[in-house]
């Protein structure tokens, strides 16, 4: 048993990762269980309590960061609200036709439309993409930052 739950947790730990840029899958809180999954199965012996609650803890920021970052970014260089359903468009299209990197070219694309529907110039829409495409950018970062920390981690402490 300890042995699936080692393999199993391994297998989250590498979900994440690959969550942290395909949308459907939380790739934080795949890390966070890989962990919790490992720290069982050795009896809570391998992570203090206080790794865990941080982890915990940062694993919760994660998913709210995820949703607010790109907005702020949106919001700090003036977009409409067509920009920014744009960008949601442009994102799920992206997705589908030329994953993973469509989700982010997506909505910087999907922004930059919805920005031209909503009757700015050109130089505002490309100004309203950037900022959905660097809010993103920067939630991947924090989202690969954690999860290569929760991989590393793991790996530590099963070798």
């Amino acid at each position: 048993m300890t042995i699936l739950l080692i393999i199993a947790g391994l297998l989250f730990a590498l979900l994440g990762i690959i969550g942290c840029i395909l949308p459907v899958i939380p790739g934080p809180v795949f890390s966070f269980i890989s962990l919790l999954m490992l720290s069982y199965s050795k009896d809570w012996q391998v992570f203090s309590q206080t790794f865990l609650i941080v982890m915990g803890v940062l694993t919760v920021m994660l998913g709210m960061v995820d949703y607010v970052l790109p907005l702020l970014g949106a919001k700090k260089y003036d977009a409409s609200k067509y920009g920014l359903w744009g960008s949601v468009i442009g994102m799920l299209a992206g997705i589908f036709f030329f994953p993973p990197w469509g989700l982010f070219l997506g909505a910087f694309a999907g922004a930059i439309c919805g920005e031209i529907i909503a009757g700015k110039d050109g130089k505002k829409a490309l100004r309203v993409g950037w900022g959905i495409f660097i809010g993103n950018m920067t939630v991947l970062i924090f989202k690969l930052s954690f999860c290569g920390a929760a991989l590393f981690f793991y790996v530590k402490k099963i070798v």
